[in-house]
């Protein structure tokens, strides 16, 4: 593992201390790592959606009708990209 030093505002540190104490996590470290695992995920994820747009725009722009078919295909090809950049 990596080692990181960071300075926090004082009310993002309370605010932290508190949800910590809310929602039981055993040190500030497991907190940070957490939040930048969801972060890490909402972004990859929004990375996906934007592919998914760009391939759904793209039959718009050509004036095709994009069926379920289309949707289901481009959302497996953004996911197995995806898969591929976790790996």
């Amino acid at each position: 593992m990596q080692t990181i030093s960071l300075k926090l505002e004082k009310n993002i540190y309370n605010a932290m201390g508190k949800f910590i104490k809310k929602y039981y996590f055993s040190t500030k470290t497991e907190f940070i790592r957490e939040a930048i695992r969801d972060k890490i995920n909402d972004l990859e994820k929004k990375e996906a959606l934007e592919r998914l747009e760009k391939v759904y725009g793209a039959g718009l722009k050509r004036h095709k009708i994009i069926t379920d078919e289309d949707l289901h295909k481009a959302r497996e090809e953004a996911f197995e990209d995806l898969e591929k950049e976790l790996k």
